[in-house]
């Protein structure tokens, strides 16, 4: 298995190829890998995203069957059965880093943010258990005068609940904490640009990682 490190640098270069219109021809030609996987997995990456559709994980960072473990779900948020599919895949699998993914307009941020200010009433108390995980990461953003600036709220806003999920993974599981005690695992947050097709990964990232 590659290092933490690797695994980053990889990532990084399948999304470069992505947002130029580039595919390798190793993602091109995952279909005939099949056979191989029946025996067996080994992702290099596990990535917590968001349930967009815009944001297909295998796609942005342009790789192929096997190669990343994905869980998606609206607001890339943290509950109980999203730490648990991380516990499976780094310790089933020994997968060395973690990219929380979130995306310019998410729509789970949009509505956070509304229902923060104009609560609507008798909510589905699934959406509500959303915006709820939501909640805390943004809801002090409202008290800045970002308030005054929608565009940047909501970049604000989901870049706070990226690095939120990032310390509840960091800090909520004593399997994950032990791995990451141990130099095994890395968590990193990262947000993907609608706009551009580029992921930027800001959060927790090790220096000697950083793009220049």
């Amino acid at each position: 298995m590659i290092t933490a490190l690797e695994a980053l640098a990889r990532l990084r270069e399948g999304n470069e190829r992505f947002a130029s219109n580039v595919r390798s021809l190793d993602a091109l030609l995952s279909h005939t890998r099949r056979g191989e996987l029946t025996a067996g997995q080994a992702p290099f990456a596990i990535i917590l995203g968001c349930s967009d559709s815009r944001v297909p994980a295998e796609l942005v960072f342009d790789q192929g069957l096997g190669d990343l473990f994905v869980i998606r779900v609206a607001g890339n948020i943290v509950a109980p059965s999203q730490v648990g599919s991380v516990e499976f895949a780094a310790t089933r699998y020994g997968t060395p880093l973690v990219v929380v993914l979130g995306h310019s307009q998410c729509g789970a941020i949009l509505a956070t943010l509304e229902e923060l200010q104009a609560p609507v009433e008798n909510q589905s108390r699934n959406l509500k258990s959303i915006v709820d995980r939501v909640r805390p990461s943004v809801e002090t953003l409202l008290a800045t005068d970002l308030r005054h600036d929608p565009e940047a709220l909501v970049h604000n806003a989901v870049r706070a609940n990226v690095r939120v999920s990032v310390n509840q993974l960091r800090n909520g599981s004593p399997i994950l904490e032990q791995l990451i005690a141990d130099g095994t695992l890395l968590v990193v947050g990262a947000e993907y640009s609608l706009e551009t097709g580029m992921v930027d990964f800001f959060d927790s990232v090790p220096a000697a990682a950083r793009q220049a």
